[in-house]
């Protein structure tokens, strides 16, 4: 049920008029082997200015922590609307998290940008862990994040 609400809630967030077309695409994951907590993670989409679009999950359910998800949360002014029903567990170190949400084709070769910020309690925070463009053929190409990402891929 919860994948359900995910799903509609991705493909009216993320569809943009006009272009209802959308696509199953699978987001994964890899944590490093930090040797901390679990990590919250903010997946999110912004336009070619920067400009924030939407939420695509969350991962860490206690919202007193998603400050910490600091780009994402100034995007959205800490808005959990923006998250309800697209949110998992954090992912422990060394670990992968692997999704696989509704979006729509029009974010593809338009300019728009994924990004994830990560947080470990009791260490240093990382916006912007992972900045990704979404295009056709960065699909399956694996990046490094900053701090705490072995990796992130996604396939469509």
């Amino acid at each position: 049920m919860k994948s359900l609400l995910a799903t509609l809630t991705l493909t009216t967030a993320l569809t943009l008029p006009g272009h209802a077309i959308a696509r199953p695409v699978t987001l994964t994951t890899t944590l490093n082997n930090y040797g901390g907590d679990g990590a919250y993670l903010a997946l999110y989409v912004a336009d070619a200015s920067g400009a924030y679009v939407g939420s695509l999950w969350m991962a860490g359910g206690k919202s007193k922590y998603y400050e910490h998800l600091s780009d994402w949360y100034r995007a959205t002014a800490g808005d959990t609307a923006q998250i309800n029903g697209i949110t998992g567990a954090s992912v422990g170190a060394g670990r992968t998290l692997e999704i696989t949400l509704d979006l729509a084709d029009a974010l593809f070769d338009a300019g728009y940008t994924l990004h994830i910020d990560a947080a470990v309690e009791d260490m240093r925070d990382s916006p912007n862990e992972v900045a990704v463009p979404l295009t056709s053929d960065g699909a399956g190409t694996p990046v490094t994040g900053r701090r705490y990402i072995a990796s992130f891929a996604y396939d469509m």
